[in-house]
Parts: structure tokens; sequence; C-alpha cells
């Protein structure tokens, strides 16, 4: 269970992130992350939270956001809010590292869906592009926190019909939807 303190890094995607605030101490109103991502850093893919905002506050850097197919550079000082359901995708576009504090709004799973995911990229088991290599742990994963997140590409309706073959042979074999993050 994630706590408000705790610090977890992504090797491949170079983002860190410190939870502030989590689901526990806002009554699930809440999850607050202190992100640092490196030059070159990136969100894996675009993507949709269906059932949480999303406020970006920059407080050093650049990002460049494309929400909803618009691409737009935001600096220091500016905040982006992405409603529910509104397709999205960020990389640092500046030279230095990029500080970003995430709001997400009802805290949701969130934090536990990017626990897991980086706990992949640590041990070793994200592609370049910061997507798991192994397709059934995406599938279960993915499909455990449908909730919380949901790729764009393929469409949504393509992609509940291929987790729905891939979870439960998955299960089957052993694979869980939780990685346990160690650094």
């Amino acid at each position: 269970m994630v706590r408000a303190g705790d610090v977890i890094e992504n090797p491949v995607t170079g983002e860190t992130m410190k939870f502030v605030l989590t689901g526990r101490e806002t009554a699930n109103e809440l999850l607050r992350i202190a992100m640092v991502v490196r030059p070159g850093g990136f969100v894996p893919a675009e993507h949709v939270h269906p059932r949480q905002e999303e406020r970006f506050h920059v407080t050093d850097g650049r990002i460049t956001l494309r929400v909803d197919g618009e691409e737009r550079v935001y600096a220091a000082g500016e905040t982006i809010t992405i409603p529910p359901g509104t397709p999205h995708v960020w990389w640092n576009s500046g030279t230095g590292d990029l500080r970003v504090t995430l709001d997400f709004r009802p805290a949701g799973r969130f934090a536990e869906f990017i626990t897991t995911f980086f706990a992949m990229a640590v041990a070793g088991k994200m592609n370049a592009r910061g997507l798991p290599r192994d397709v059934v742990q995406m599938g279960v994963t993915l499909s455990e926190y449908r909730d919380v997140i949901q790729g764009t590409t393929p469409p949504w309706t393509v992609q509940r019909v291929l987790f729905a073959a891939i979870e439960p042979i998955g299960r089957l074999f052993g694979y869980r939807p939780d990685v346990p993050y160690t650094a």
C-alpha cells in the first residue's frame, strides 16, 4: 500500500514520483504527487483516466501536453486540468528537469497502478517506450486497473475483448495484476 512520503522511480521514462497525499489521508478525494522528470522523459502512451480529473501544476521546466489532439507547451507557474475521459499524453520538452505537482481527483487506485508500472520498469520488464514487454502481464494489469487508466490505441472496445481473453489465462498461469515495488 502506498503511503505519503513514498518515492518511486521509473528508469525507462525518467519519472520520479513522491507521494505527497494519498487517498488514505484524504478520504479518497485527492492523490497528490510531486514529480520530477529528466530531460526527454515521458509518459509511455496516450491514455485517459475514465473517472479522474488530472491536474498538472508546473513548478519548474517545460512540459508539452497533447490533450484531445491539441499540443501545447506549458512552463513554470502554469496549471493544466484534464477532465475525466480526455485523451492526453505528455513529455519533458525542456533542457532541464521538469518539476510538476500532479493532483488526481478522486484519488482512486492510480497510486497502486503507477507503483506497479514503475516496479516493472525497475525489474527490467519494460521496453524502450515504457510499456511491458510481456503482453500477458500488460493485459492482466491493465484489465485490473481499467477504472483508473485506459490506453487510446487500439480502441477501448478492442482492448476490452483482448483483456477478456488474456486476463483469465494470465491469472491461471500465475500472473498477478500488481507487481511489488523494490528499488
